[in-house]
């Protein structure tokens, strides 16, 4: 299949296909005149390729799992085991913007934001010291 038949069945632009072939995602045969000739499958490759970059995975870890893929005895059980593995990682992710939430949250009530609080180890200046200097960066 040339590029446009495969840029009409996937959905994906000419640009893209030959961008995914360049980083290796992708592989086409040349034809004697130099066209790109893709096979069959590679419209189902690139349907999980687009949907694994909508589950949050980069390129280059699509590339990794795919070569990890075509050697699984069970790829059903490959797939689960990668999606369990994003999972956590998007979970440790929610904990540490939950966090991160949370302590922008407790700044918002302080005379200056960016100080931190005495709590954390941090003396703090009172009286006039204070008042000269607002930010002590």
């Amino acid at each position: 299949m040339r590029i446009g038949e495969l840029a009409s069945a996937s959905g994906i632009s000419r640009d893209s296909l030959r961008f995914y072939e360049r980083a290796g995602l992708l592989k086409a045969r040349r034809q004697q005149n130099g066209y790109r000739d893709y096979p069959a499958e590679a419209v189902q490759l690139l349907l999980y390729i687009k949907t694994a970059q909508k589950l949050g995975f980069s390129l280059a870890e699509i590339g990794t799992n795919l070569a990890r893929l075509r050697t699984a005895p069970d790829q059903d059980a490959a797939v689960g085991a990668l999606l369990a593995d994003k999972l956590q990682v998007v979970e440790q992710r929610l904990d540490e913007l939950t966090a991160l939430r949370n302590e922008l949250r407790n700044r918002l009530g302080q005379t200056c934001p960016l100080r931190l609080q005495p709590s954390v180890g941090v003396e703090t200046r009172t009286g006039p010291e204070r008042a000269a200097r607002r930010l002590d960066f």
